[in-house]
């Protein structure tokens, strides 16, 4: 069943570590007639609001918790009247930007996300940060990857709560496995198809970041 999927492009700053970053980041509306989620509220929520247009936003989806995902989440809710959404183990992350005021919902491995009819799985993919998750649509043949998968390998784990070996075992077990023609579409970036990156594997772990 088909999707209607875009993507609204935001820039601002990551910060973790002490450090600084000026990013771009993709934030991906999918809809299905007049019902839309919201993947990831980065930065500023008024071109999101706009390219919501008129439509229902039923829930916003933060893949995972670092700041330049979730740091519009809590304007964008007020404006489109919606839940926010986060794995229970980004939680400190989420602390961070929003000390005081909880997320909505807790998202979970195996659970679902509809868009109207359209079911989206929760894949829990912990490593660039331990409750970082992805969309998939399996009827539509698209995954939102976040920060855990991109063309050309695994998110960054450089840094405090990622690991390597953690990511790449997600990858491996939650991503590779789904069919190849799946359209991935990534938090920062272009997108790739699973069938694009699966041949790589060997090569992102001999490079080991």
């Amino acid at each position: 069943m088909k999707l209607d999927v875009a993507r609204v492009r935001t820039t601002g700053i990551f910060s973790l570590d002490g450090q600084d970053f000026e990013v771009e980041n993709n934030v991906w509306l999918v809809g299905h007639g007049d019902d839309v989620v919201v993947v990831d509220a980065a930065h500023d929520a008024a071109p999101i609001v706009a390219a919501v247009g008129g439509r229902r936003v039923t829930a916003i989806v933060c893949t995972h918790g670092h700041n330049d995902h979730v740091n519009a989440a809590l304007d964008l809710a007020a404006a489109v009247s919606a839940p926010v959404a986060l794995h229970p183990d980004d939680r400190m992350l989420w602390d961070t930007v929003h000390p005081g005021r909880a997320p909505d919902r807790e998202l979970a491995d195996g659970a679902t996300v509809p868009v109207g009819p359209v079911p989206l799985a929760v894949l829990h993919t912990p490593g660039h940060s331990p409750g970082g998750v992805c969309l998939f649509a399996e009827e539509a043949g698209v995954l939102f990857s976040g920060d855990t998968l991109f063309q050309g390998g695994p998110g960054a784990t450089g840094r405090s709560f990622s690991d390597f070996a953690t990511i790449v075992d997600s990858i491996r077990r939650k991503l590779l496995v789904l069919p190849p023609t799946t359209v991935v579409h990534t938090g920062h970036g272009d997108d790739t198809t699973i069938g694009e990156e699966a041949p790589h594997l060997d090569e992102w772990i001999a490079r080991g970041h």
